[in-house]
């Protein structure tokens, strides 16, 4: 009788158990919090192979108004201010633009500032080790792909604060292929001064739509049939445009799958014969490939293996 009992009360239990909050998953959901509430001023690197980019990042909650400041501080340098919905960048040799988004598009994957809900099909939360990043205590979370066409994504996250500290794209083997890492961060009480005075700055208005996409000749999405994709990714955007590289009419596809996000390039084969092939920068890939009457260029954080796959997938449609 007492085994029957023991056994009936882990069944009654057991829902409880299950409903439980990930651990991995709300240390994340902390995580968004805290980047939209805390005031902090960081410095990090981001690391590709033997290249290595500074950036400062400063944040600040300023009654209902949210302020946000990332600089490239190497080269001729990129700043990108934004004020509550509205981003605006300063880019070398051009002149200050503004859109309309809630997030500024860094190095730092974007969603990981929203609710990580929707990578939940695609990717698993798993709780790591702790250590220390920065002079700081931090705990591990892995985001695990669910299958080997994309990286896995490890972040180190600040115990005391929630702030991210350090990040890093991590294949299947469990190498490294470009991290972020903190080297100082200061959480304050009050917003640094430099993004108050931006509450007092004319910034350019956002925008339209059809300005950001002046060379856009229209949608591409019937042009090519994009034959296999990993599990998850679906259109962003299409259209056909000219390439500033070098001049070409392309049509273009972008593609995501919440937490990556992939580019496809279809045009007329550029003079020469030319292999296929890819190039890796960090986790960045670009495969290219010649189909004969046309070439395809893929382009995103993905493993070779799933970039070459995507490309030779593109054929006319039927």
């Amino acid at each position: 009788m007492k085994v029957f009992t023991f056994i009936l009360s882990l069944v009654l239990i057991a829902p409880a158990f299950a409903s439980d909050e990930n651990p991995a998953k709300a240390l994340l959901l902390d995580m968004a919090e805290a980047v939209h509430t805390r005031n902090f001023d960081a410095s990090f690197v981001v690391v590709k192979g033997q290249a290595m980019e500074p950036y400062r990042w400063l944040h600040a909650k300023q009654g209902n108004v949210e302020l946000e400041h990332l600089s490239l501080l190497n080269g001729a340098g990129l700043e990108m201010a934004r004020v509550n919905d509205q981003v605006t960048y300063f880019e070398p040799h051009s002149e200050p633009y503004s859109v309309q988004t809630d997030s500024i598009a860094g190095p730092i994957p974007e969603v990981l500032f929203k609710d990580i809900e929707r990578l939940s099909a695609q990717y698993d939360f798993v709780l790591g080790g702790k250590g220390r990043i920065a002079g700081r205590s931090a705990q591990l979370v892995r985001i695990e792909s669910k299958d080997e066409y994309k990286f896995n994504y490890w972040i180190w996250l600040d115990l005391e604060s929630s702030l991210l500290l350090k990040s890093a794209y991590v294949n299947h083997k469990g190498e490294m292929l470009e991290q972020l890492q903190l080297t100082h961060i200061s959480v304050t009480e009050q917003p640094a001064q430099m993004l108050l005075e931006m509450q007092n700055r004319d910034f350019p208005p956002p925008l339209p739509v059809s300005e950001i996409d002046n060379e856009s000749t229209g949608s591409a999405v019937n042009n090519w049939k994009i034959g296999w994709l990993p599990a998850g990714f679906k259109l962003l955007k299409s259209d056909r445009h000219k390439l500033d590289l070098n001049n070409e009419l392309t049509d273009y596809y972008l593609y995501s799958d919440g937490f990556v996000e992939v580019s496809v390039f279809v045009q007329r084969p550029l003079p020469g014969k030319r292999p296929s092939g890819a190039l890796s920068s960090g986790a960045t890939t670009v495969y290219v490939h010649n189909g004969g009457s046309f070439d395809v260029s893929v382009v995103g954080n993905i493993p070779a293996m799933t970039a070459k796959a995507i490309a030779e997938s593109v054929a006319r449609p039927l």
